[in-house]
């Protein structure tokens, strides 16, 4: 049906002939397909490349309405999340996990084994301002943050810790130190993902997901909890570096010794100096690089919705390695300014 000079609608009866209906299944992600590969096969100018599922769940509208109200730039699944992936990110074991978000100010609750008490099957986060009419902290399980943040799935991506040596206090040679290990690792990881892309696309996928981690940790060291250029291109780096589905594949010697340099980074604590701010920003430039590496990738997968953030986050941390979009580093202290995720208590579109 022609409903206007740009667009037409299509009208499918669902009622068989012998009277039985036939109830679509998944209608909305295989009409976003089709509708793709229409505008491929007629070459029209936009193309909406078909659903991933590796975006996060947008909060419910009711989430939206009460943050807003009390004044809140986020809701509190969005900041949960993001405290979560950077203790992720820092953390080689489930314990140094949990401390690390007492630490950052998280409630945090334990679901224990029905069968055996002292095995611990899951967890949820509340935040302390965070709670019901009630007064009762308004808890999110992992899973209900991002489907790859189960304790299950967690367990899997650290797999085997890999030990670090004995740290010394750190100071700024230490840090510099590390940044250069780190990025000497990055652009070994970059060349095992063009070389594991079409053998071992697991091997390929942990190395990226690692990458994501380290990129965290740097962004917290450079911006800690005022969230900077950085901190948004590592979350558009997170993205990219997801796997369909929420999967996790387990851990590599890369992505291990990836981990590492993620863990060593968040250990050295915040970066202020020139000296180590630019050992940072040199980092910066090598993890851009394996974004691009990271968007080829994608793109021979045909996950386009992916290859877009890669190439987003590349050119982001680009930027930030040039110098136009300066991180924040000077205040010991600082107001968080997260970007807005409530806007008028309207329900934001879906993510791809």
């Amino acid at each position: 049906m022609r409903h206007a000079a740009d667009h037409v609608h299509i009208v499918a009866t669902l009622v068989r002939e012998d009277g039985r209906t036939n109830w679509m299944r998944n209608d909305y992600p295989r009409c976003v397909k089709a509708t793709y590969n229409v505008a491929r096969r007629y070459n029209l100018h936009r193309r909406v490349p078909p659903a991933d599922r590796t975006a996060h769940r947008r909060p419910h509208p009711v989430e939206v309405s009460k943050a807003r109200r009390a004044g809140r730039a986020q809701t509190p699944r969005d900041e949960l999340r993001r405290r979560v992936r950077t203790a992720v990110a820092a953390a080689a074991s489930e314990e140094e996990f949990f401390a690390r978000l007492r630490d950052a100010g998280v409630l945090v609750r334990l679901r224990r084994s029905s069968t055996d008490p002292r095995q611990i099957t899951g967890y949820a986060v509340a935040l302390p301002g965070a709670r019901t009419a009630g007064r009762q902290p308004v808890y999110f399980g992992g899973g209900r943050l991002a489907p790859d943040m189960t304790l299950p799935k967690l367990r899997l991506r650290w797999g085997t810790p890999t030990l670090l040596p004995a740290a010394p206090t750190p100071g700024r040679i230490e840090r510099i130190e590390a940044m250069r290990q780190a990025a000497t690792v990055a652009t070994a990881a970059a060349d095992d993902i063009r070389r594991d892309a079409c053998t071992e696309p697991g091997r390929a996928q942990a190395t990226a997901v690692a990458a994501a981690d380290l990129l965290t940790s740097l962004a917290y060291a450079m911006e800690r909890d005022r969230r900077g250029p950085l901190h948004r291109a590592a979350e558009v780096f997170d993205r990219a570096a997801r796997d369909l589905y929420g999967r996790v594949h387990r851990s590599t010697s890369r992505s291990q010794e990836m981990r590492a340099m993620s863990r060593l980074v968040a250990l050295m604590g915040r970066i202020s100096g020139n000296d180590d701010a630019i050992a940072a920003l040199a980092l910066v430039m090598d993890l851009a690089r394996l974004a691009d590496t990271l968007e080829q990738l994608r793109r021979a997968q045909q996950r386009l919705h992916q290859a877009d953030t890669a190439r987003t986050a590349a050119k982001a941390l680009r930027l930030v390695a040039g110098g136009s979009q300066p991180t924040v580093t000077l205040p010991p202290t600082v107001t968080p300014t997260s970007a807005p995720t409530v806007g008028g208590g309207r329900r934001a579109a879906r993510g791809r």
